[in-house]
């Protein structure tokens, strides 16, 4: 699977490692009077859909940024690719 990164162009999957699904980038406040229950929610729960699907990516094998990727889980055919950092700006702006 090739992951076209934003800055570096096309790189082999097998220079990077999946860390789960793009909502993470959200961490629960952890003062919140429910902050256990949360954070459970955030650590332990996850959905596993059939189509598409945004996913956390660290290149660890390269310049260590993180991406989040937009992956068709059924034919693994990627659709977007963004450097996490913008996304999470840009969510953060929008709430």
């Amino acid at each position: 699977m090739i992951i076209n990164h934003p800055l570096l162009g096309p790189r082999d999957s097998a220079e990077f490692t999946y860390m789960g699904d793009a909502s993470l980038i959200h961490r629960p406040d952890w003062q919140a009077g429910d902050a256990v229950a949360q954070f459970v929610e955030y650590g332990y729960q996850r959905a596993n859909p059939a189509g598409l699907h945004r996913e956390l990516w660290f290149h660890e094998g390269g310049d260590r940024s993180w991406l989040v990727v937009t992956r068709n889980t059924v034919t693994h055919e990627i659709t977007s690719v963004e450097l996490a950092r913008d996304v999470a700006r840009a969510e953060g702006r929008s709430k």
